[in-house]
């Protein structure tokens, strides 16, 4: 079982979902589906991709920057 940092954020009417460790994303109409949806996609990524492919990542920060 792999562990990957997943962040969420609502773009119009639909949850976006983006792992951080790997090239993943999906969606869903809540946060509810979007969740379900990154984890079907990420089972079928690993079932093809070796394990080395995914970052290690140890620690996540998520905040807002103003250009």
């Amino acid at each position: 079982m792999r562990s990957i940092d997943v962040v969420f954020y609502n773009e119009g009417k639909y949850w976006v979902s983006q792992a951080l460790n790997v090239e993943v994303s999906s969606f869903g109409e809540t946060l509810e589906e979007s969740r379900a949806a990154i984890k079907e996609a990420l089972e079928l990524y690993f079932e093809d991709a070796a394990e080395s492919e995914a970052l290690n990542i140890s620690e996540v920060v998520v905040e807002r920057v103003s250009v």
